[in-house]
C-alpha cells in the first residue's frame, strides 16, 4: 500500500496574541508540509475554557494569514468537538481501559501526582475524572524524526492519564489523539516541551484502535533562565508589521542557508522563498537559550 500523502497540522491555543515561540512552530510545521508537497491545517485547541482569551483565536488566525500562512482546509476548533470526545471516551469505558476516578492531587501527593492506583473512591456527587489505564501500556518506543529514538514506561513514569477532568473539560491527551486521527495527520510537528507527551498518546492511540503519525519534536525558544518564551515575560506578542525580519530571523534558527531569502521584501514573499528552499536536513536538535530577537523600533505598540 502507497503512503498516504502528506498532512501536518499548527495548533495554537488561544490564550493570547501569537507569541514568537508559536510562529517559530508554525513557520516550520508549514515548510516541513510544503517540502514534502502535502497539506497544513490549523486546529485550535480550545478546550482549556478557564485559559482561553476571548478573541485570542481570531487574532491569531489574522496573524499567520498576515504572514502569508493559511490553513489548507477549515480551521477546526476543539470546543465544538465534544460530541466526538464522548464517542471516545464511550468506547474507552466500555472496553475497560478508562475508569472514573476521584482522587485529588493532594491525594496523589504521595506518589509525585502518579495515579497507579485509585486511593479515593469516586465522588457521589458526579465531579470525578476519568483516566485511562497504563498498567498493560508496557515500555512505548517510537523514533522521533529530528530527536532520534525515544521509550518511554508510561505505567511507571507517567501512570494512569487523565481523560476528562473532574472540572468538566476534556484533557489535552484525549483531544489531541482524537483530533489527529480524525484530520488524517500523517505528521505530527510541534514544540519538545510536548515529546514527553507523546509515548502516552501512542497508547491511547492503541486503545482507541488508531493510526499514530510520524513525530517531529522542534527544540523550544527559551529566553535566558530556560523558560519557554511563549510563557517568559520577555516575550513580546508577534508585531505583523515586522513580519519579513521575523521570518529572516525564524529562518536563520531553523539552520537554513544563509541569504536565500534576500530579493524578498514582504513576508508572503519570503515564505514563498522560504518553501522553495527549505532543507529539512539542517533543522537543529537544540538552541542556545535566548537567540538574539530581530532590532524591531523600540516604540511599536502592542498589538
Amino acid at each position: 500500500m502507497p503512503s498516504p500523502p502528506y498532512r501536518g497540522r499548527f495548533a495554537p491555543s488561544p490564550t493570547g496574541p501569537l507569541h514568537a515561540g508559536s510562529l517559530f512552530t508554525a513557520v516550520a510545521s508549514w515548510l516541513l508540509a510544503r517540502h514534502a508537497r502535502g497539506h497544513w491545517l490549523i486546529r485550535i485547541e480550545d478546550v482549556d475554557h478557564d485559559r482561553c482569551v476571548p478573541g485570542a483565536a481570531e487574532h491569531q488566525l489574522a496573524t499567520l494569514a498576515s504572514l502569508g500562512l493559511h490553513s489548507d482546509g477549515p480551521v477546526i476548533r476543539q470546543s465544538q468537538r465534544t460530541p466526538r470526545y464522548q464517542q471516545a471516551l464511550d468506547q474507552l469505558l466500555a472496553q475497560g481501559d478508562a475508569f472514573y476516578c476521584g482522587c485529588s492531587r493532594a491525594q496523589l501527593a504521595a506518589t509525585g501526582g502518579v495515579h497507579r492506583h485509585c486511593v479515593a473512591p469516586p465522588r457521589s456527587d458526579g465531579h470525578n475524572a476519568v483516566r485511562l489505564h497504563t498498567a498493560g501500556s508496557g515500555v512505548i518506543g517510537f523514533d522521533d524524526q529530528l530527536q532520534g529514538p525515544q521509550r518511554q514506561d508510561v505505567s511507571a513514569e507517567v501512570g494512569d492519564v487523565v481523560l476528562f477532568r473532574a472540572d468538566g473539560c476534556w484533557a489535552y491527551q484525549l483531544a489531541v489523539v482524537v483530533d489527529d486521527a480524525d484530520q488524517g495527520m500523517t505528521d505530527v510537528v510541534r514544540g519538545a516541551d510536548l515529546l514527553d507527551s507523546t509515548a502516552r498518546q501512542i497508547w491511547l492511540q492503541r486503545c482507541l484502535g488508531l493510526p499514530t503519525p510520524h513525530y517531529l519534536h522542534l527544540p523550544l525558544l527559551t529566553d535566558a533562565q530556560g523558560r519557554k518564551l511563549s510563557k517568559s515575560e520577555a516575550a513580546l506578542p508577534v508585531d505583523a508589521r515586522h513580519g519579513p525580519e521575523l521570518l529572516r530571523w525564524i529562518w536563520h534558527l531553523l539552520g537554513q542557508a544563509e541569504g536565500a531569502l534576500d530579493g524578498a521584501d514582504t513576508a508572503p514573499q519570503r515564505l514563498a522563498l522560504a518553501a522553495q528552499w527549505f532543507d529539512p536536513g539542517r533543522l537543529p536538535q537544540t538552541l542556545l537559550p535566548a537567540p538574539t530577537m530581530p532590532d524591531f523600533p523600540k516604540d511599536r505598540p502592542t498589538p
